[in-house]
């Protein structure tokens, strides 16, 4: 295992040196807005030239910002994403910097000034020239100073990295649209998914189940009229077989709507039961503990409902192994056959597991190059 304890130890001194490096970078973008300003005033004031000076100042905005983010890079470890800060995020980004990184070197240097009376105090007590009355107000006046001081560093940090945010990576109002966007589009899956179900039900029940039940009937008309009683107890057993295979494929579109043992036997069993259906051998490996919320018991089971059909129809494969883990409040279901590849990550099947695992913020990865193997991979969580 990592030592953590030295890598928070090594952690501290870099961000106490990005604070106070950040309150030079702030100093040098108000020396640059004051130059720049003097210099570019005028030319920003009159309509010919605002342009050309605007892309000036915004030219040596962005080198300042890139500053700025190699410093929260290098000293924070922040990472951010690609993404390209506007003329205005960039301009309103350092203006924050300035007045917040002005306001953190304010508070270090009294900080730093605290620590020094402190000092002062500690050698006054060594010489015995502090009284105890002026020694206790002095100690309850500098432990509040020295809490309201660290507060108001650690907020000064705070706004410091939202400021980064803001400017180097989606803002809050890029987030909430992307996230509004997400959820838009996981509900059209949704609904897709759930009528495609519905349809393939529906198709079943009439070219399967339907027709199943035609020839039964058909089989005991044929029993009812027969003449030879011989004749009569064959038809009547071919009928019985017809009954027992009608109630297999009933039972099995039932399950397709939904898995009753899920509720009653829990998720291991009712992964147990597709691989006993399966005409070719399924290893399961189950390695969770504790319950599962029912949202991810259901996706994860039709996840390998639906990828086991499909190697056992489509793909050609000899065995298919299904693994189960749960790590780190994540459930990761993956099933890999050894088939000859070639699956579609668009068909309909895998678009509607897509949308099924997408409405609960999960992913679905689907591998299957041209020869094999297969690997479906989904990542439920469990939050």
């Amino acid at each position: 295992m990592p030592d953590t304890s030295g890598q928070g130890a090594a952690a501290r001194p870099s961000r106490a040196a990005g604070t106070l490096l950040g309150c030079a970078t702030a100093l040098a973008g108000l020396v640059y807005f004051a130059v720049a300003g003097t210099l570019l005033g005028p030319f920003l004031l009159w309509p010919r030239t605002r342009v050309t000076a605007r892309r000036l100042l915004v030219a040596g905005a962005r080198r300042l910002a890139e500053a700025e983010r190699w410093r929260r890079t290098a000293l924070f470890g922040d990472r951010f994403p690609a993404h390209r800060a506007s003329d205005q995020q960039v301009l309103r980004y350092l203006g924050g910097r300035i007045s917040s990184g002005l306001l953190c070197a304010v508070v270090s240097a009294l900080l730093g000034f605290g620590l020094m009376l402190a000092g002062l105090l500690a050698v006054g007590v060594a010489r015995g020239t502090l009284g105890w009355g002026e020694l206790v107000t002095q100690v309850v006046l500098g432990s509040v100073l020295l809490f309201l001081d660290v507060q108001g560093l650690f907020s000064l940090a705070a706004l410091d990295a939202r400021l980064a945010r803001e400017c180097f990576g989606p803002g809050e109002r890029e987030l909430l649209r992307r996230r509004i966007g997400e959820l838009a589009a996981s509900r059209a899956a949704v609904v897709r998914a759930v009528d495609r179900e519905r349809r393939r039900v529906e198709r079943d029940l009439h070219d399967g189940v339907q027709q199943r039940l035609v020839a039964l009937a058909m089989l005991l008309g044929r029993a009812r009229r027969a003449r030879d009683a011989d004749r009569a107890d064959a038809l009547l057993a071919q009928a019985h077989r017809e009954a027992g295979e009608v109630l297999a494929e009933l039972r099995e579109v039932a399950w397709r709507v939904y898995p009753t043992a899920l509720d009653s036997v829990g998720l291991r069993e009712a992964l147990g039961g597709v691989a006993e259906r399966c005409p070719i051998p399924v290893r399961v490996a189950y390695e969770v503990s504790g319950e599962l919320p029912s949202p991810v018991e259901t996706a994860a089971y039709f996840v390998v409902s639906e990828s086991v059909n499909n190697a056992a129809k489509h793909s050609g494969a000899e065995t298919v192994v299904v693994a189960v883990v749960r790590r780190d409040g994540v459930l990761t279901v993956r099933v890999r056959d050894d088939g000859c590849g070639g699956a579609d990550p668009d068909g309909g099947g895998l678009a509607g597991l897509r949308g099924r695992v997408a409405a609960i913020d999960g992913m679905l990865d689907v591998h299957s190059p041209v020869g094999g193997p297969t690997t479906v991979t989904a990542e439920l969580p469990c939050v």
